[in-house]
């Protein structure tokens, strides 16, 4: 089966709102419902589970099922996320197989909340390729040249703009070999962890590119806040 995983556990300092950045409004909805939405209606995900701060957990199944109906709802869980954003795919993963069972071909497709631009291409890309490599990162070619410094003060190195890229999400994977390779890790490399993807990384697994779109966003800041909502007054995706 496939579930489609909703990150909703930031609370969203960098944004400096008074409450978590998935609850702020864009088009007269909130994030979260946008995001959602996008899932909910991808007929290839069975379920949609959607992570939040054990706080917050009311209040999030309370605002979808008011603006996705009972019917919508019947496919969408909310759960409590983790104190990182790895410890909450694994929460995603434990309530899987704890309420529908959980097989070597369990696929999750991670998404940020906060990534309400998502495309049902997208989505689609990502489960098509992570049933055969599995494993995904949804990813966009880099645009700017990238300067590395390792001091933070004198460039260390400028590396070839052509093999790199910028890291959206989804992000997907078969869910049970994703957990055992966590899990393989040392104390020492989950501090270091980044995203899903590097714990493949880290062990040397394959993660296949699936091609992005520029308009997929992450909302993070004040003026990102305005940059969603010019993309939702044109928005045909």
């Amino acid at each position: 089966m496939n579930y489609g995983v909703v990150v909703a556990g930031g609370i969203g300092r960098r944004m400096g709102a008074d409450k978590p950045k998935q609850f702020l409004t864009i088009g007269n909805k909130p994030i979260i419902v946008h995001t959602v939405e996008k899932f909910v209606l991808c007929n290839e995900l069975e379920r949609i589970i959607v992570l939040t701060p054990e706080d917050w957990i009311a209040y999030t199944r309370d605002l979808l099922k008011k603006n996705l109906g009972d019917a919508l709802m019947d496919r969408v869980s909310v759960v409590a996320g983790g104190e990182t954003r790895n410890e909450t795919i694994m929460n995603a993963i434990a309530h899987i197989e704890k309420n529908y069972g959980l097989d070597d071909d369990t696929v999750i497709v991670t998404h940020d909340a906060v990534r309400p631009f998502v495309t049902h291409r997208i989505i689609r890309d990502n489960i098509e390729a992570v049933l055969k490599y599995g494993a995904t990162d949804t990813v966009v070619a880099a645009t700017d040249t990238i300067v590395e410094s390792q001091d933070g003060d004198i460039i260390s190195m400028i590396p070839d703009r052509s093999r790199m890229y910028q890291g959206q999400t989804p992000q997907s994977f078969k869910a049970r070999e994703l957990r055992e390779t966590y899990n393989s890790l040392t104390e020492e490399e989950k501090g270091i962890l980044t995203d899903a993807t590097k714990i493949y990384v880290l062990k040397g697994k394959p993660v296949k590119l699936v091609k992005g779109e520029s308009f997929n966003i992450k909302i993070t800041y004040p003026y990102d806040l305005d940059i969603a909502q010019t993309l939702l007054m044109g928005e045909d995706l």
